[in-house]
């Protein structure tokens, strides 16, 4: 493995001074980050405006530090000196990062991250309430912020708006991109969902018998959790509203949520998230603190979340690893045999909640929202427009109608309430990517489901840290895909997984 950018003999002077701001901004996201963390699953609601200043004002120090003038000084000095392949893709990473902080004055940074603050608390007692006339108070704001935000990024790389934003989350990717990629979704996905549908129709299956103790619950996540590999001496699991996955390499928080009415919700958000952590819990050590040893993209990310939930929880032999488990926590009951647990976690029931959506019509969600915030950033349709697009385009791709039920709509998410434009793509570019680092992980390993039937997670696990966990940002994305797979992203790979699950 390569060494640190900051270790070795001497590095050239303007790079080492990069690097050494790059370590502390690296502290200053620990901070943040467990801060942020803390606001979601810890902290009383009477602490919301106080730690929305505090953490406004932690964000606007991290952005003068990111933007300090001798940087740009230091950045062109660095392209002049003696440095190795390594060096020159972490200065690839520090300028990309340079650019984009560089685009933005600390006010707007402040100002949308206190709003952001606000909009997100406040979401969380309006959705319940199914409140979007209270919500659309805070949230005309965040829009307001993130178009200006758009704005100067754009001016900044010359891309349009919402690929200016698109960009921090999926560096390369486009619009032109993703309407390439969904637009093929869209013109096999309805078929699928009627095929499979019209297949499981004739499979019987029986819904698990609760209450199932939330006690059980997590004794079950942590079970699950320490089979798949996560290492609870640098992360922990708690609660919070909306199941996510934060902090750094060296401390992971994730949190999920229980219902007692379903225990899979849990189970199989905890897996989703233990897959993210996995991720972040085998960056490369020694690269820690630089740009170069952080994840890739968020697609990338989510594909491993995704290949944990996905491609390996709801597989047949992992599936009969479960079982037996669930039995210990949970009580003996037919609902609770392989083959039924394996009908109900495949089952295709096109819902209202994305986060409880099935594989098959999960990217229909994300379909919908791209389809929705594109606009809305460009300018084309206002905060106001967003509910009655909702339900038109949640009837013409799922067929349900969403009119006036907001907390099953457009205020399911926290994603838009903290002004996270541009991201909801990254989830079925995800899904892509999962399924093709598992057909050549099958590739490398004919047996994989036998070994995985017998316990052994061990090729998933060695060939996802070669491939991506040990790689972090020393590859860009295509590149990247390239070495792991052999190809450029071909979202036929997802197609094919899709098909031979649900529909062979």
């Amino acid at each position: 493995m390569q060494k640190s950018p900051a270790a070795g003999a001497g590095p050239a002077p303007a790079y080492a001074e990069l690097t050494r701001v790059h370590s502390r901004l690296h502290r200053y996201n620990h901070v943040a980050s467990i801060v942020g963390w803390d606001r979601n699953a810890m902290m009383p609601p009477g602490g919301n405006e106080a730690r929305a200043a505090a953490e406004a004002e932690l964000h606007a120090l991290i952005h003068r530090t990111r933007t300090d003038p001798r940087l740009a000084e230091w950045l062109r000095a660095a392209e002049a000196e003696p440095l190795d392949a390594f060096a020159r893709a972490n200065l690839r990473e520090m300028r990309r990062d340079w650019r984009e902080a560089n685009a933005l004055p600390d006010s707007l940074v402040e100002a949308k991250t206190l709003a952001g603050a606000r909009c997100e608390h406040a979401w969380r007692t309006q959705r319940p309430a199914n409140d979007w006339r209270g919500f659309l108070e805070n949230f005309r704001e965040v829009v307001r912020l993130s178009r200006e935000e758009a704005k100067l990024l754009a001016n900044e790389t010359g891309l349009s708006r919402y690929d200016a934003l698109m960009d921090r989350y999926e560096p390369g990717v486009r619009a032109a991109d993703i309407d390439r990629l969904f637009g093929e979704v869209r013109q096999w996905l309805p078929d699928l969902i009627r095929r499979a549908q019209a297949k499981q129709a004739r499979e019987p299956v029986v819904a698990p018998k609760g209450p199932f103790r939330v006690a059980a619950q997590r004794a079950l996540n942590l079970e699950v959790m320490t089979l798949l590999g996560f290492d609870f001496s640098a992360g922990r699991l708690d609660e919070s509203a909306h199941p996510f996955s934060g902090g750094v390499p060296e401390d992971v928080r994730l949190t999920t949520r229980y219902n007692e009415d379903d225990f899979a919700r849990s189970l199989l958000g905890t897996i989703h998230e233990t897959g993210h952590a996995r991720y972040e819990q085998n960056l490369p050590r020694d690269w820690l603190g630089q740009p170069v040893g952080t994840a890739r993209s968020y697609g990338v990310h989510e594909s491993q979340s995704l290949s944990f939930e996905m491609q390996l929880a709801r597989s047949r032999p992992f599936i009969g690893l479960l079982a037996p488990m669930l039995v210990r926590h949970f009580g003996n009951q037919p609902a609770l045999e392989p083959d039924n647990l394996y009908r109900l976690w495949t089952r295709v029931k096109p819902g209202f909640i994305r986060v409880d959506a099935d594989e098959v019509t999960y990217p229909a969600h994300v379909i919908l929202r791209y389809e929705i915030e594109r606009p809305l950033i460009e300018g084309e349709i206002e905060a106001e427009d967003v509910p009655a697009l909702w339900d038109e385009k949640m009837q013409a791709l799922l067929g349900l109608a969403t009119a006036g039920n907001y907390k099953d709509g457009c205020l399911q998410d926290a994603h838009w309430s903290d002004g996270a434009f541009g991201y909801f793509p990254s989830y079925t570019l995800g899904a892509m990517y999962a399924a093709q680092w598992f057909a050549a992980i099958r590739r490398a390993v004919p047996d994989l489901d036998a070994l995985i039937a017998a316990g052994d997670l061990a090729p998933v696990f060695s060939w996802l840290r070669a491939n991506i966990w040990s790689q972090a940002c020393l590859w860009e994305t295509p590149e990247l895909v390239r070495r792991a797979s052999g190809e450029a992203l071909n979202p036929r790979h997802f197609r094919a997984h899709l098909e031979k699950r649900y529909a062979g």
